[in-house]
């Protein structure tokens, strides 16, 4: 039996909504991660809170409303820094390990783990510290205070996927999928920075 395609404008929603987000990944790729960078990191800024407020309500404890000016701040950083950071740092890696090297899965996963985990997650509590206004003690006093443990909890949380994105996803598909693996995860340091 023939298979008949549908014109795209006759597809459901969430097949033209691909279609779009794969054109667009492709005509501005960088453009186009930020974006969904900013937007996810937004909503996961957001459904902490959410969680948050149902917890304290849950427990009779006063609730605040939605910090709007915490997700402003998430938005930013997923646009600016994770969007253009994320693509440069995959592209850079498929460059530096191809996939033909001897032990390419293990020298990804080193490099990810050992230099860009740290040093993105530094850069996140430096960014967050200049968008919230806060001067050089402030940044000094939460690295010191939490970023350790923020650390260990990135590599138990992230390393698996991190395994898979690396050297499963394709190169231009790896910060759609950190960034939905990040939803969560930015759930978790913004409970870890207060």
């Amino acid at each position: 039996m023939p298979v008949q395609s549908l014109p795209v404008r006759d597809a459901p929603v969430h097949l033209r909504l691909l279609q779009q987000y794969l054109v667009l990944l492709k005509k501005y790729p960088i453009l186009t991660k930020s974006v969904t960078s900013g937007i996810l990191s937004a909503l996961g800024n957001l459904l902490t809170q959410i969680l948050e407020a149902k917890q304290k309500a849950k427990h009779g404890a006063p609730v605040k409303e939605i910090d709007t000016a915490g997700t402003a701040r998430y938005a930013i950083y997923g646009f600016l820094i994770t969007g253009p950071v994320s693509h440069f740092f995959y592209q850079l890696m498929e460059a530096w390990i191809p996939s033909t090297d001897s032990y390419c899965i293990v020298k990804r996963l080193l490099l990810d783990r050992l230099i860009f985990a740290p040093s993105f997650l530094l850069l996140f509590f430096f960014v967050m510290n200049i968008l919230e206004f806060k001067g050089w003690e402030d940044f000094d006093k939460k690295v010191r205070k939490t970023y350790w443990t923020a650390l260990k909890m990135n590599w138990k949380v992230w390393t698996p996927f991190q395994f898979i994105n690396i050297n499963f996803v394709p190169v231009q598909f790896r910060v759609l999928f950190a960034n939905m693996v990040a939803l969560f995860w930015y759930a978790y340091l913004a409970s870890v920075r207060k």
